[in-house]
C-alpha cells in the first residue's frame, strides 16, 4: 500500500511509532520525533484521511484542550474508505462531542465526587489487603501481575459498579481484550463492541434489579434519562479507564520501586510522599499511550504544520510527558522534580473522569506491596520480562516477584 506524500519533502513517522516501546520507556525515535517535530504526519494509506502525530507537550494540550476545533466524533470518517470503523463506533464519553458528551459526563460526575470516593476508600484498602494475604499464603514465586495488579482494580471497579463476584472473570478478560491491539484499530473497535454488548446485558440486569453501585445509582436517579446502550457506553469509558489503565500502572510501577531499591526503600519509610511518588510514576509511565483521535473542523497552524479540515490527530500522551517542560532528565523517575502537570490522564473536557480514583488505588497499593514484603525482588532477570509489543495500553505480561 502505497503511503501519502508528507508536506515539504519529510518523510512520513511510521504508523506503529506511538505504540512501540522499549521497556517501560517511549522508544528514542519517538523522543527524536518530538524533539524535531512535534507535529509530524503519520505514514497512512493514500484513501485515509492525513494523520498527525502530535508528541509536543504544548501542542498535545493545545488539541486535548479545544473541543470547539478538534472533535471526537468517529463518524467524521465516513467517505474517508474507512467507513467500517465509523460504523463501529461505540459511543460513550470518549467518541462523543459537546454538547452531548457534557450532558452524559454530567450523569456520571455525581459518581465521582470526594464524598463518594472517600466512601470506597476503606473498600480499596481491604481489597488492597486480602490481595497481600492471597500472595502471602501462595509464597514466593508469585505473578505480581495476575495475583496483585490484575485482581485490585478489577475489584475495585466492580465494587463500583455494583457488578456481582460471579461475572468478574468476564469482566477482566473484556477489558484485557480491547487493548491487546497488534497494529489495528478495527481488532480494537471488534473488542470494544464485545466489550459493550456484556455491559449493555448488565445494565439492562441492573435495570431490572438496580443494585448499590454506580449502575444502579444512576439508574434510579436517571434511569428515564439515559437508555441502557448509553449507561453502558458510560460504562465501559469507566473501564477503559479505571480497570486495565490501574493494572498497568501497578504493575509497572512495582517494576520501577525494584529496580530502584533506593527508591523503594524511601517509599516504605515515608521519605517519599506517596502523592508525589504516584503522580511521577504516571508522567514516567503513561501507560495510555495516545490519547482518542481528534478530527480537525477548522484549517490551522500546529506546531508549523499546515492542518486541514478533516485532518486526524493522533496525541501521544507517553511523547508528551517525557518533555522537556518536565525539567532536566525527563527520563528519569524523580518524584522530587519541580512539579507539572503531566498529561496521563488526559486533558480538557476529555480527562479521564476516574483519575482521582485510580491515584487512590496506586496511593494504597505501592506503599503496602513495599511494606508487606520488605525484601520483595524480581524473581528472575529484567530482559525475561515480556512486555506488550504494540498496544493501547503498555503493559508486563506477567512479573514474576520472590521475597
Amino acid at each position: 500500500m502505497s503511503s501519502a506524500p508528507s508536506p515539504a519533502g519529510e518523510a512520513p513517522v511510521p504508523l506503529l511509532l506511538p505504540l512501540l516501546r522499549n521497556g517501560v520507556a517511549p522508544t528514542p525515535d519517538l523522543d527524536a520525533v518530538r524533539t524535531s517535530r512535534p507535529v509530524a504526519r503519520l505514514d497512512v494509506p493514500t484513501e485515509a484521511p492525513p494523520v498527525w502525530l502530535v508528541t509536543g507537550r504544548e501542542e498535545v494540550r493545545a488539541v486535548l484542550g479545544d473541543a470547539e476545533q478538534f472533535s471526537n466524533d468517529l463518524s467524521h470518517l465516513t467517505g474517508t474508505g474507512l467507513e467500517a470503523l465509523a460504523a463501529q463506533d461505540p459511543g460513550g464519553l470518549g467518541f462523543t462531542d459537546p454538547p452531548e458528551h457534557t450532558r452524559l459526563r454530567r450523569l456520571l460526575a455525581g459518581e465521582f465526587t470526594v464524598r463518594r470516593l472517600q466512601e470506597l476508600a476503606p473498600r480499596i484498602e481491604q481489597v488492597v489487603a486480602d490481595r497481600l494475604d492471597a500472595m502471602q499464603r501462595l509464597g514466593p514465586p508469585v505473578d505480581l501481575v495476575a495475583e496483585f495488579a490484575v485482581p485490585v482494580p478489577s475489584l475495585v471497579i466492580c465494587a463500583l459498579f455494583g457488578v456481582p463476584e460471579r461475572d468478574r472473570t468476564e469482566f477482566e478478560q473484556r477489558s484485557t481484550e480491547r487493548f491487546d491491539v497488534l497494529g489495528s484499530m478495527a481488532d480494537s473497535l471488534t473488542a470494544v463492541n464485545a466489550s459493550m454488548a456484556y455491559l449493555t446485558e448488565l445494565v439492562s440486569r441492573q435495570r431490572a434489579e438496580p443494585g448499590s453501585g454506580m449502575l444502579g445509582n444512576l439508574l434510579r436517579e436517571h434511569g428515564d434519562e439515559v437508555s441502557d446502550v448509553e449507561l453502558a457506553g458510560l460504562a465501559d469509558g469507566v473501564l477503559t479507564g479505571g480497570h486495565e489503565t490501574t493494572a498497568s500502572m501497578l504493575a509497572l510501577g512495582a517494576l520501577v520501586l525494584l529496580e530502584d531499591p533506593g527508591l523503594a526503600t524511601d517509599v516504605r519509610s515515608g521519605d517519599v510522599p506517596v502523592t508525589s511518588l504516584v503522580e511521577e510514576l504516571l508522567r514516567h509511565l503513561s501507560v495510555v499511550q495516545v490519547a482518542f483521535p481528534r478530527f480537525a473542523r477548522t484549517a490551522m497552524v500546529l506546531g508549523n504544520q499546515k492542518i486541514d479540515i478533516g485532518d486526524v490527530l493522533l496525541c501521544s500522551l507517553s511523547g508528551a510527558n517525557r518533555d522537556t517542560a518536565f525539567g532536566v532528565d525527563p527520563e528519569r523517575v524523580d518524584p522530587r522534580r519541580r512539579p507539572a502537570t503531566h498529561l496521563a490522564f488526559g486533558h480538557g473536557v476529555h480527562r479521564c473522569l476516574g483519575a482521582e480514583l485510580g491515584r487512590m488505588e496506586l496511593r494504597t497499593a505501592l506503599p503496602a506491596l513495599l511494606r508487606r514484603f520488605p525484601g520483595l525482588r524480581l524473581a528472575g532477570t529484567p530482559a525475561e520480562l515480556e512486555f506488550r509489543t504494540i498496544s493501547l495500553v503498555h503493559g508486563v505480561r506477567s512479573l514474576p516477584v520472590a521475597w
